[in-house]
């Protein structure tokens, strides 16, 4: 059975930073990244990171947030530093798995930035 769990949110000043961390298990997986999804607004991308460590950002993270795995402990992070109001949301872990096309997503954890 594939599990997600986040972990790493909270309540943050503007400026500052968080790491989140998304723990996963039951499977291999390729693609994995962070999506969020603030109030009354749409899920959207953050970051991925494939296998082999090639990374996508977001416009609105670039330079800003880090995405990060550990392949031999299914680990994932988000370093995000200079927060901003705009990136309280409730951030949410997904993985593919390995060679299928089935696809896993976190419960979730809130970043709340407060101004």
């Amino acid at each position: 059975q594939v599990q997600l769990v986040e972990s790493g949110g909270g309540l943050v000043q503007a400026g500052g930073s968080l790491r989140l961390s998304c723990a996963a298990s039951g499977s291999i997986f390729g693609i994995m990244g962070w999506y969020r999804q603030a109030p009354e607004k749409q899920r959207e991308l953050v970051a991925t990171i494939t296998r082999g460590g090639s990374t996508n950002y977001a416009d609105s993270v670039k330079g800003r947030f880090t995405i990060s795995r550990d392949n031999a402990n299914n680990t994932m992070w988000l370093q995000m530093n200079s927060l901003k109001p705009e990136d309280a949301a409730v951030y949410y872990c997904n993985a593919n798995a390995w060679g299928s096309s089935n696809t896993y997503w976190g419960k979730g954890t809130l970043v709340t930035v407060s101004s």
